[in-house]
């Protein structure tokens, strides 16, 4: 095994070396197993580039019987459990989930995923981690700009990581990217031992020169979340309109209820006041002095029938019009059912409501316009009779 490391080692060259690498990026395709890349359907070309020059290559650790999780620690929190039992529970907040799960948490926040693949029998592994990854700084900025994600090596979803991203040495650190539920975009990675500093400003960097670039080249996915989010808001909108609407309607058919009922009362009252006095027995007079000769049968006088009080149609109103507003403003007028369209539109013009300007009244169901040509057409033919409701429609 070598004894240097692969990249990013304390001496002042190797340093700089790794600054000036970064701006040398360019984006690959990474081609993942089906047993990480849930609905893998084909395969896409791997072109390889090697993003870091670096001095020595390290060759790859003995290899180490595979670890296998704990007793009851599922396959997902295998690495937690590895990593927190070395290094305690201060790290970065990885994601305890399969890979292809955290590519979806990026997706759904916006971020780029780090990746980190542990090595534990590496001897870089241990400064690395104590030092760099666990580290405030470290902690601190991948929580807030990333979705973090970590695998060991050589378990679980690790082996499949490994062959896919082709690390040169450990510790090794990506950024990655979601592209589609098939395929990811390595935009960066980190081979060997760095410091806190140089990790934070390569991290900084990648999302400076990569991010917004890789966001950009995805103008379809944020077209589609755009519609998304204003047909959610679209759909709110009309929920909100339906349930004001059936509250409005259930209010006015409870109104117009109520008056049915008062008008049955008031009708009730006049028949029977109106009834006349049948059976009324009178008894014929007889001067002072003489009786009747014979007995006569009572006469019966009835009286003579009165005309019905009801309301004439002429003089009074019997056609109840409730009136909805754009504003959501309701207003009940009563007409007769000799009024006429334009008595309606005069009565609206009466209001002097604000912000209507030019408009036309609309019945909803079954739909029809009122305009100037039914302005001539009384309420009766219209078939307003005893109720209807009546919109405000705006023309532009």
């Amino acid at each position: 095994m070598s004894s240097g490391p692969a990249r990013g080692s304390s001496s002042s060259s190797a340093g700089e070396s790794l600054r000036n690498s970064c701006n040398d990026f360019a984006r690959t395709l990474a081609r993942l197993p089906a047993s990480i890349m849930e609905g893998l359907s084909r395969s896409i070309p791997r072109r390889r580039s090697h993003h870091h020059p670096v001095p020595h290559r390290l060759q790859p650790p003995p290899q180490a019987p595979p670890l296998l999780p704990p007793p009851f620690v599922p396959e997902e929190l295998f690495f937690f459990s590895v990593f927190e039992q070395q290094y305690g529970a201060h790290h970065p907040f990885f994601y305890g989930c399969r890979f292809a799960d955290a590519l979806r948490a990026a997706r759904r926040e916006g971020k780029l995923v780090f990746v980190y693949l542990h090595d534990p029998g590496h001897p870089y592994t241990e400064p690395f981690c104590r030092r760099t990854l666990c580290s405030d700084v470290v902690v601190e900025f991948l929580d807030a700009n990333f979705v973090s994600w970590g695998a060991v090596s050589g378990s679980g979803e690790g082996p499949g990581m490994v062959a896919s991203l082709q690390p040169g040495s450990f510790p090794f650190c990506a950024v990655v990217a979601p592209v589609s539920d098939e395929s990811i975009a390595v935009l960066q990675q980190v081979e060997g031992p760095v410091s806190q500093s140089e990790l934070v400003e390569i991290l900084q960097r990648t999302i400076d020169e990569q991010g917004a670039a890789f966001r950009a080249s995805r103008p379809d996915e944020q077209a589609a979340a755009v519609r998304s989010a204003r047909t959610a808001e679209e759909e709110e909108r009309r929920r909100s309109a339906l349930r004001l609407r059936q509250e409005q309607d259930a209010a006015y058919l409870e109104s117009l209820r109520r008056d049915q009922e008062k008008e049955r009362s008031r009708k009730s009252l006049q028949e029977g006041a109106a009834k006349p006095r049948a059976g009324i027995q009178l008894r014929p007079r007889h001067p002072p002095g003489q009786a009747a000769r014979q007995p006569t049968k009572p006469t019966q006088i009835r009286a003579p029938p009165q005309k019905e009080t009801a309301a004439s149609p002429r003089t009074e109103p019997n056609t109840k019009i409730m009136i909805r507003f754009p504003n959501g403003e309701r207003r009940l007028q009563s007409f007769r059912h000799t009024d006429t369209i334009r008595d309606v539109y005069r009565y609206v013009d009466s209001l002097g409501i604000p912000g209507i300007g030019s408009y036309q009244l609309v019945r909803s169901y079954p739909r029809k316009t009122y305009g100037q040509q039914q302005l001539g057409m009384t309420l009766g033919d219209a078939g307003f009779y005893p109720s209807v409701t009546l919109y405000i429609e705006q023309l532009s």
